[in-house]
């Protein structure tokens, strides 16, 4: 049975405030004690705990910042936690970055072997889907040509059906797909529609409410780095509107002063 739990997880990121250093400053530095670095601390996810159980779909939601993308990243090990404990259960397919594990060099049908095991697929299961990636990307012509030659939306067709052609437990994605031209898009849109309903988990990030609100049961709202509202979707979203209204609403006009 697919599950996530995080348990007090907070993630933290080092930001060095230096400038970086010219050749000059480094020689110097060789005969000259340096000065101390000077460094903050920034807590992108700050003690935060949920648990996601099997037939749940999960929207995330926040300002930008909010830590939203942190966590996802987290949950896909991308980022390990400063503190704090993730378990997860099931087969994760991470829509995140498309076509970030592509090696320019590559051709096509190599990416899809290195991407895929990237991915978490087998030889045999990437063996099983090769044509059939390569006929959903509709990319049969210049599958042996390097990638760095793809046009953008050749290359995003070629990471979206790689991504999408083994039906995962647990799906999490950032934003929802949007390259290549509009027949494509359509295809695209309707197997996207089609793994979600088939994975037994869905965390997904969005700054569109409405499709939110259509596709998740549950909405979790992030603001910095912490866990502001958690529960059904209807009623954060309808509490999240409400707060993005009245930051985004002008400030009321000054009443001038009685002479």
């Amino acid at each position: 049975m697919s599950s996530i739990s995080v348990e007090d997880l907070s993630i933290r990121f080092r930001i060095y405030h230096d400038r970086s250093p010219s050749l000059k400053d480094y020689v110097v530095g060789l005969v000259k004690p340096k000065k101390p670095t000077s460094v903050s601390d920034f807590w992108a996810i700050n003690h935060v705990s949920f648990g996601i159980s099997a037939g749940e779909r999960v929207g995330i939601v926040g300002h930008n910042g909010a830590g939203k993308s942190t966590l996802l990243k987290a949950l896909c090990r991308i980022y390990e936690p400063s503190s704090g404990r993730i378990t997860v259960q099931g087969r994760i397919a991470p829509l995140l970055e498309i076509g970030a594990g592509f090696h320019p060099e590559f051709a096509g049908r190599e990416n899809i072997y290195l991407n895929g095991a990237i991915l978490g697929y087998s030889k045999s299961q990437l063996r099983a889907i090769e044509q059939e990636v390569i006929d959903f990307a509709e990319i049969e012509e210049f599958i042996d040509t390097p990638v760095k030659y793809y046009s953008t939306g050749m290359y995003l067709r070629l990471a979206f059906a790689l991504a999408t052609a083994v039906q995962p437990e647990i799906l999490v994605l950032d934003e929802m797909f949007a390259g290549g031209d509009a027949n494509f898009v359509q295809k695209a849109t309707a197997r996207m529609h089609k793994v979600i309903e088939s994975a037994s988990i869905m965390v997904v990030v969005s700054h569109d409410i409405n499709l939110l609100s259509t596709i998740c049961t549950r909405v979790i709202w992030m603001d910095h780095g912490r866990v502001k509202e958690d529960g059904p979707a209807h009623e954060v979203l309808a509490h999240y509107r409400e707060s993005t209204a009245a930051a985004a609403a002008p400030p009321p006009a000054a009443v001038p002063a009685e002479a």
